[in-house]
């Protein structure tokens, strides 16, 4: 998927993969990996959810990497906050307290730049990118996080027949093949979404889906 096929979603406000509301996942399971702690979060391709303002309230210094400008400006004018701009290649940051967003390519950052990250939060990342792509997406993730980093992932599972993604489905069978490697999977739950499930029904899936969510920690 090129750059241009998110800039056009972003213009044309086909955002349908955007949640207004915190994640119910994040909310029920985030103190499994972080506990009552504050260490530094890291958000890939975060667009502009409603779970990093969770994230920043618990206190936790926040970092969400975004493709779009449009997604990270109105994440902060929705808030009703103002972000200070810092424009650089290759990302500008729109910075509020302690809560940055980098806007440019994922695959353009390197381990320096989260060398303090110590928890990552993926509810958009693996399933916003088609299966040619996943692979790449979590060598690269690999690679710039620290040692010991945990991450709460949370992946959707549906008949790709039904539906054309984004967001596609990944299966709990791929996260492993994709994760086992380099990180201890521990999966937590998965939770199916019937037919009539408000997602389910708008996209068309006749056999409903199936959401999971893992614990994975970098070795």
């Amino acid at each position: 998927m090129e750059h241009e096929f998110w800039h056009k979603r972003w213009q044309r406000d086909e955002i349908g993969f955007h949640q207004g509301t915190v994640n119910e996942y994040l909310y029920e399971h985030w103190t499994e990996l972080a506990g009552q702690g504050t260490d530094a979060v890291f958000v890939p391709l975060c667009g502009k959810a409603h779970d990093m303002w969770w994230l920043h309230d618990r206190g936790h210094p926040v970092i969400g990497v975004e493709l779009s400008e449009i997604a990270c400006k109105d994440f902060f004018e929705e808030a009703g906050e103002k972000a200070k701009v810092h424009p650089g290649e290759p990302f500008t940051v729109f910075q509020h307290d302690n809560l940055q967003l980098w806007c440019g390519d994922f695959f353009q950052l390197v381990p320096d730049d989260l060398r303090h990250i110590r928890l990552v939060y993926d509810r958009a990342a693996l399933i916003a990118l088609p299966p040619e792509m996943r692979k790449s997406y979590v060598e690269h993730l690999t690679a710039v996080i620290p040692d010991g980093t945990e991450i709460l992932l949370v992946t959707l599972d549906y008949n790709s027949g039904e539906m054309k993604g984004p967001p596609f489905n990944v299966t709990n069978e791929e996260v492993y093949e994709l994760y086992g490697e380099d990180y201890e999977i521990t999966h937590i739950r998965s939770n199916d979404l019937p037919r009539d499930n408000p997602f389910a029904k708008r996209r068309g899936l006749l056999n409903g889906a199936s959401e999971s969510v893992f614990r994975l920690i970098r070795k």
